[in-house]
């Protein structure tokens, strides 16, 4: 059985498509473009823009009560490989050891021109 997870404090979904999905204890986290949902702005460096998606990611792993620290494996995407070490910095502020496995890359291009996105997986019983 699958449920949905929503949280007001991360931006809604722009397609059909849920903020994130739980399947008995694994949560996956849609990918979160890093919108602020109180005031549905986006930062423009590419350190901000993470920290403001991990925030996304953090508000909506609290509806199920789960952490940053129940994260088991994530998933950036940049639109430019040269914004790897400023995300890799702010990335490091969030997510303690054990590290969460993960892949960066970058890609064409991200909706709304995001410097970042970032998906996640958590496991939570």
């Amino acid at each position: 059985m699958k449920t949905e997870l929503n949280s007001k404090k991360a931006p809604g979904a722009i397609g059909p498509y849920s903020q994130a999905v739980k399947a008995g204890n694994l949560i996956f986290v849609s990918g979160q473009l890093p919108i602020n949902a109180s005031n549905g702005e986006m930062p423009r460096e590419i350190k901000d823009q993470t920290r403001q998606s991990i925030e996304n990611i953090k508000a909506i792993l609290e509806e199920d009560g789960a952490t940053l620290d129940d994260v088991v494996k994530s998933t950036v995407y940049l639109a430019d490989m040269s914004l790897f070490g400023d995300m890799n910095e702010v990335y490091a502020e969030y997510f303690k050891k054990v590290y969460p496995a993960r892949a960066a890359f970058a890609v064409k291009e991200l909706p709304k021109q995001a410097l970042v996105e970032i998906e996640v997986i958590a496991y939570h019983a």
